[in-house]
């Protein structure tokens, strides 16, 4: 049987896998994102050492990215804000070390299809898997496609409204202070409350608000792209108070206006977490290297 190797290039930390799907995965490694040299040299040295040598290699990765296949830099993680990695040709660099074909996309966008083979938007061409952690990223599958356009989506740095006198942090990012993500991944919580978000209590302020900002996003998207389902996933949404809490605001303010028994009665259902869990990225990679998409 053929393996293949999945790469979840994090800018927190890479996981990496050798196997064929979430019931067989032979090895797995997680490891701190530290400089491009001795990160992508742990990859190349965790693939090195396996057993059986993969037939090729998906990678994930966090962005912003060139995914585009015909473009020169395909592969690059390009106008990142995390230092040192500016233009760095990952999927070059990995594929030039072990000699194998490797297909890359964004992370979001790994994790989209790694949900879209194997869980909860299994069956579904028209979804949106959206990540709240450390940052926040979207991919969308579209009609059976995943989508990219112009360089990929950045959901995470659309524009939500932001009531100044009920939350006066101006956000956190480098580039746009208080889009979505500035004002809502687990940085912009621990920096407006102090402490870290898995350590706020259910009954907290920072959650009504949360949801508050996600579901003005989730909004946008569900008009702009009409999902059929949204898979969310990420640290952030560990919290169990969240998904309600999302799920009715989303509700209020659609407002009765989009007339879908998915939404008007099964909201449950259509704004969901992932079915693979944390693994969804790692997962999606492989599902990547299978494919070659």
């Amino acid at each position: 049987m053929a393996l293949f190797g999945g790469i979840e290039a994090g800018g927190t930390k890479f996981v990496c896998a050798v196997g064929t799907g979430p019931d067989d995965v032979r090895a797995v490694t997680r490891f701190p994102t530290t400089t491009p040299a001795e990160t992508i040299g742990r990859v190349i040295e965790f693939f090195r050492s396996q057993p059986e040598p993969v037939t090729a290699i998906g990678i994930g990765a966090f962005g912003p990215t060139d995914p585009d296949p015909a473009s020169p830099t395909y592969g690059t993680i390009t106008s990142t804000p995390k230092p040192g990695w500016q233009n760095t040709p990952l999927r070059k660099l990995v594929a030039d070390a072990l000699g194998v074909p490797v297909a890359f996309d964004t992370d979001v966008n790994a994790a989209a299809l790694g949900e879209y083979t194997w869980g909860a938007a299994r069956g579904i061409d028209t979804f949106i898997y959206l990540t709240v952690g450390t940052g926040i990223g979207g991919g969308a599958m579209v009609e059976g496609r995943m989508l990219h356009g112009l360089v990929h989506p950045e959901m995470g740095h659309i524009r939500v409204p932001h009531d100044w006198a009920v939350d006066p942090f101006p956000g956190f990012c480098p580039y746009h202070g208080d889009c979505l993500e500035g004002l809502a991944a687990g940085p912009a919580l621990e920096r407006r409350w102090g402490t870290r978000a898995e350590t706020l209590p259910p009954d907290h302020p920072a959650w009504p608000l949360e949801a508050e900002y996600l579901a003005q996003a989730l909004v946008s998207y569900i008009l702009i792209l009409s999902p059929k389902r949204i898979v969310i996933g990420g640290g952030v949404m560990h919290q169990p108070a969240l998904f309600p809490l999302v799920r009715t605001r989303v509700k209020e303010l659609l407002a009765g206006y989009v007339q879908s028994p998915a939404i008007l009665e099964g909201i449950d259902t259509y704004i969901v977490p992932p079915a693979l869990g944390d693994r969804a990225g790692v997962l999606g990679a492989i599902a990547l290297a299978q494919g070659q998409r």
